[in-house]
């Protein structure tokens, strides 16, 4: 759209609309259904119009022609949204890292919880000006600066003498970096007004991305087979000289929790900091393969300083809040991918299932079975399960249809042809472990006549990853992703949120988007636009049936479609966009965040990220109803509610990451060409802020990410209204 060309039009026209809730309502139009009748909560108008928000189509064009963005949490009538937790408050013996991701809330007594927190990365711009505020420390970041620049943008520790002016700048500023992220755990009291607030407690605590580096007896543990290549002494790559031995965890995006009560924590886009590639016995590459890189907005390489070896990132990792003396572990039957979340069944007389998605453009759904099956699904000493086992990863047809495929040496390599994959006629590129078995990383191949010489050359994934038994194994769940590729997994749609159906028991998957990022895409076959796109960048919700897996025989059959797709109602979609986490409360209706990419001017539509309800029952059942929407430039993540599902703790990711801190009212004037419920075409004029000052909303004070709550006022459950499912 030329939204430019539309704003000269419409800037002579005063602004006087609000996409806040406390404006007054439109009349409803006829036929509109009552939301006081209908609605489990009176939903927000958010930036575009939506089949839900109860206006005619001329009320609609009222309504949106003129609005106004702003720069806080906005929640219904009649609820609050209060802030728990953010960046730099004490906790345990360090403090809440930065960009809070997935939570986990856990019951301790009537009135007392813990609150499990993620810290996933690092925004340079807003970390670097707001860290001498939250710590009362200064970091050496302009001179660090200016001497990466004098040496090209990038510099590998190990090759500077011990001497090197530059070193103790880069360290200090990487193990800063580092320590702000990682996993919290918080401890939260119930005040007498239903408030929960952070009371520190015993069992506070920090794993950070350094934990251990230090104080050896901080690091963290693996099991299953990747643990024996960690012990390897004779490998193809770099020894870090800790067998299998873990200094922290970094790159903490979603998680989920398990029946016993542990949390698991998972690692995304470690690649940013360390090698992702590895060998065929796979070991990594020396760390000198990913630099240490600052260039005042962005931070890379952070492994890099301290000899971290990429392939012990990657992981999914799991802790007992309640046992902050207990190592934290990372499972690697789960498999090294880029972990986004991750879902657990444990149903007694059954293999232990877990399923998680790889959060990239062409990334894969997987299932682990394991070996033994559940004796009590309560009982603390399931976490053993994790050991021992098999990884499948799931491959799905056009027609509904699906199967799981296990990642074992016997699995015959069978990679998806290009032309299998064409969009608009043109074969794309199929990824997959190099050629070369003496060199790490991937080979690219744009032919099916290059794939079937890859499969004369390698006819079975122990082909591609040579030796036996844990070692073999283990190498193969190190480079899940290409080893997933290589036997015909399905190409997804960056599959990230992994949630199961408390009603159905069925498996709810949020796909971001669909399209590529110019090395690998999703299965255009399966991720379309309502209209057969081929390349859909607003995502979906995807149901997913399986069949109960059998711990002795691998694979399996599922059955899918998808229930919710991104997109404006003119466009066939349901009036979000780039679905990430989601959660599902007792009544089965679905809580899901969105997760915009605010640099994206073809996304700017659809305003801030949001929290959105998708009812699963009553006359809005299909519809989705708007209820939270973020401050500017933020990403709401990791929903979860406590027992009584009376609060919804949500974390607010990035504020002001694009454009840092708000100064002097700073906005611009967005321009949109929209549609009402009739189809007809109308022009919105859109006011919008520059920056955040969230939480505080003082002009000019940095943002900081925050955990915040959300209530309704009169203290009953979120959805009292609405009964069992809405």
């Amino acid at each position: 759209m030329n939204r430019r060309s539309l704003l000269i039009q419409l800037l002579g026209v005063s602004l006087g609309a609000s996409a806040a809730p406390a404006l007054a309502q439109a009349r409803r139009g006829a036929g509109q259904p009552s939301p006081a009748a209908v609605r489990p909560f009176p939903p927000l108008r958010g930036p575009i119009p939506l089949p839900s928000d109860g206006l005619s189509a001329a009320q609609q064009q009222q309504h949106y022609r003129r609005i106004s963005i702003d720069d806080r949490m906005v929640v219904p009538e009649g609820y609050r949204a209060e802030l728990v937790l953010s960046w730099g408050d004490p906790l345990g013996d360090g403090r809440v890292g930065f960009n809070n991701d997935y939570l986990a809330f856990q019951p301790l007594a009537a009135d007392q919880a813990l609150l499990t927190i993620n810290f996933e990365y690092i925004s340079g711009r807003t970390w670097c000006a707001g860290y001498s505020e939250v710590t009362g420390q200064t970091l050496p970041f302009a001179e660090l600066q200016a001497a990466l620049e004098q040496r090209g943008g990038a510099v590998d520790l190990a090759a500077l003498a011990n001497d090197d002016p530059l070193r103790p700048l880069v360290v200090a500023v990487a193990e800063a970096a580092l320590t702000d992220q990682g996993i919290g755990v918080a401890t939260l009291q119930r005040q007498g007004d239903g408030r929960w607030r952070h009371s520190a407690g015993r069992l506070d605590r920090r794993i950070t991305g350094l934990s251990g580096w230090r104080q050896p007896e901080q690091r963290l543990g693996v099991s299953g087979p990747a643990a024996a290549v960690f012990r390897r002494r004779q490998r193809l790559g770099y020894n870090d000289g800790l067998a299998d031995a873990v200094i922290g965890s970094f790159a903490n995006c979603a998680g989920g929790q398990t029946p016993w009560g542990t949390v698991l924590s998972a690692e995304e886009n470690f690649q940013t900091h360390v090698v992702e590639a590895v060998y065929a016995d796979g070991s990594s590459p020396a760390p000198s393969r990913r630099p240490f890189r600052f260039d005042g907005a962005r931070l890379e390489g952070l492994g890099n300083p301290f000899g971290l070896a990429g392939n012990k990132y990657g992981w999914m990792v799991e802790l007992d809040p309640r046992r902050p003396e207990q190592a934290a572990v990372k499972h690697s039957w789960l498999g090294r991918f880029r972990h986004e979340a991750v879902a657990v069944r444990a149903r007694r007389g059954e293999p232990l299932v877990v399923y998680s998605g790889c959060d990239r453009h062409g990334g894969h759904v997987y299932r682990f079975v394991s070996a033994e099956r559940v004796a009590d699904p309560q009982d603390p000493r399931n976490s053993r399960l994790f050991g021992r086992g098999r990884l499948e990863v799931a491959q799905l047809s056009p027609d509904g249809q699906g199967r799981w495929i296990a990642l074992d040496a016997a699995t015959a390599v069978n990679p998806r042809r290009p032309s299998t994959l064409a969009v608009e006629g043109e074969p794309q590129a199929v990824v997959v472990p190099h050629t070369d078995r003496s060199q790490p990383g991937s080979t690219s191949l744009a032919s099916d006549a290059a794939v079937l010489d890859y499969c004369r050359r390698f006819a079975t994934l122990g082909d591609l990853y040579p030796g036996s038994g844990d070692s073999q194994q283990g190498a193969i769940l190190i480079d899940a992703h290409l080893a997933a590729n290589a036997i015909g997994a399905t190409p997804a749609a960056r599959p990230e949120d992994t949630d199961l159906d408390p009603d159905t028991g069925d498996l709810l998957i949020s796909f971001t988007a669909g399209g590529s990022d110019g090395s690998e895409r999703a299965d255009p076959a399966i991720f379309r636009g309502p209209a057969g796109q081929t390349s859909w960048p607003y995502g979906w919700v995807m149901r997913l049936s399986d069949t109960a897996a059998d711990p002795d025989r691998a694979g399996g059959t599922f059955r899918w479609r998808m229930v919710a797709t991104g997109g404006t109602p003119w466009q066939g979609g349901m009036g979000f966009s780039n679905p990430d986490n989601l959660a599902v409360d007792r009544g089965g209706n679905i809580w899901l965040v969105t997760d915009r990419s605010t640099s994206s001017a073809g996304l700017d539509i659809f305003g801030n990220n949001a929290c959105w309800v998708l009812p699963r029952r009553g006359p809005l059942a299909g519809q989705a109803l708007l209820f939270a929407s973020g401050p500017m430039e933020c990403e709401l993540c990791g929903p979860c509610f406590d027992a009584e599902e009376a609060t919804l703790f949500l974390a607010v990711q990035h504020p002001g990451e694009d454009h840092g801190a708000r100064r002097g009212g700073a906005e611009e004037f967005q321009a949109f060409a929209l549609r009402d419920r009739n189809g007809q075409p109308f022009e919105q004029l859109r006011r919008v802020p520059m920056g955040s000052n969230w939480p505080s909303g003082i002009d000019g004070r940095n943002p900081r990410p925050g955990v915040v709550m959300v209530q309704r006022l009169d203290g009953r459950r979120l959805l009292a209204d609405a009964g069992r499912g809405g």
